[in-house]
């Protein structure tokens, strides 16, 4: 058992500063768990307090149900792979490999047996005698991975591991590590400021901010009901658009008003806000654009102008302004949009999200 809980836990560092403020988290057994955050949110203090790099100001650290506040590094049974890999330059692959398990004494058949399987797993075997200057920078990662796996942990700690690399590699390497856990069947936590890596690998992304949880849920989850803007806007690729709204009554439902749109939306959690400014929260590629003569129905018709139209291959990215605020649609391709041009966009009412213009938290979805 390799769950990992932490209770009120809080990093203050010698200088006075709190950079985890109340920490309370848990990470189940075998779950692949992604930090994700903007730099300096306290995902990477995080995960370095697993690993015992980082001492526990205030409250409880358990792994596996025992607390491992005073534990040393080296009794945690953890295995952390670094974004600069951290190999040792005058070691051949097989060496950095088998280091840690000749620290402890382990017999060399065994040894020898542990990282040939690492080595078959990652694909590894043909760069057994080379050094890590002879190798590309997603072998060297692969290395890394290696080195980790061969002392068979019960936690993977992964701290930004794919940030050097290029982004074919990236994504190679993503499905690697994805596989990799399936087939290790144990706890991973990795750390990245990168939400495609942890909309891609995690079984539960935890999304931080100045050391808070902001939301800690499944990605599609995250996805389609962010709690607040500050979720909404970091999880979503291009993020989501933010438009000021105001909220009328219009008989029982209710209606926004944005440019010369009355948007419907059906929710009575909208009452409190009757004659009061919103904002709406209406992802990319949720605006469509109107096909000619199409009139508002169910869904709202909005004019804007084509600043840029960005050929992403299968679709375009319009980056439009509409009543003074700038937004983003995602759209498939066609002939007839330019940029330079006036244009008329559908707003798919069934995908809005509502959020409160003071504290940005999510009224309704």
């Amino acid at each position: 058992m390799a769950n990992i809980s932490f209770k009120n836990v809080v990093k203050t560092y010698d200088n006075g500063v709190t950079v985890v403020p109340n920490l309370n988290l848990e990470i189940k057994d075998k779950e692949f768990v992604v930090l994700v955050g903007p730099s300096g949110c306290g995902k990477s203090t995080t995960l370095r307090m697993i690993a015992g790099l980082e001492s526990v100001s205030e409250g409880d650290l358990c792994i596996g149900g025992r607390c491992v506040n005073d534990l040393p590094p080296k009794d945690r049974d953890i295995a952390m792979v670094f974004q600069n890999y951290a190999l040792y330059p005058h070691m051949t692959v097989y060496k950095n490999m088998a280091f840690a398990l000749e620290l402890r004494k382990t017999p060399k058949d065994v040894i020898d047996q542990k990282v040939h399987e690492a080595a078959r797993i990652l694909e590894l075997e043909p760069f057994l005698d080379r050094k890590p200057k002879a190798l590309s920078g997603g072998q060297r990662q692969r290395v890394a991975l290696g080195r980790a796996m061969v002392r068979d942990p019960e936690v993977f700690l992964l701290d930004e591991p794919l940030s050097n690399l290029d982004a074919k590699l990236r994504t190679e390497m993503r499905s690697q590590i994805a596989a990799l856990h399936k087939r290790l069947q144990t706890t991973f936590v990795y750390v990245t400021h990168d939400q495609t890596e942890a909309m891609t690998m995690g079984d539960r992304i935890c999304v931080m901010k100045d050391g808070i949880i902001q939301q800690y849920d499944t990605p599609q989850n995250l996805y389609n009901y962010p709690c607040n803007m500050f979720v909404a806007g970091f999880i979503g690729s291009p993020q989501m658009n933010f438009i000021n709204v105001k909220v009328e009554k219009a008989g029982d439902a209710f209606v926004l008003l944005y440019d010369e749109s009355r948007i419907p939306v059906d929710n009575e959690a909208l009452q409190p806000y009757v004659g009061k400014e919103v904002i709406m929260g209406v992802r990319p590629e949720d605006i469509y654009v109107a096909d000619e003569g199409q009139t508002a129905g169910g869904d709202a018709v909005i004019s804007a102008y084509v600043d840029l139209a960005e050929m992403m291959g299968s679709e375009i990215y319009l980056y439009v302004t509409c009543a003074e605020q700038k937004l983003t649609a995602r759209v498939p391709v066609r002939d007839d949009i330019r940029a330079d041009a006036d244009i008329r966009l559908v707003i798919d009412t069934q995908k809005l999200h509502i959020f409160d213009k003071e504290t940005e938290k999510v009224i309704c979805h």
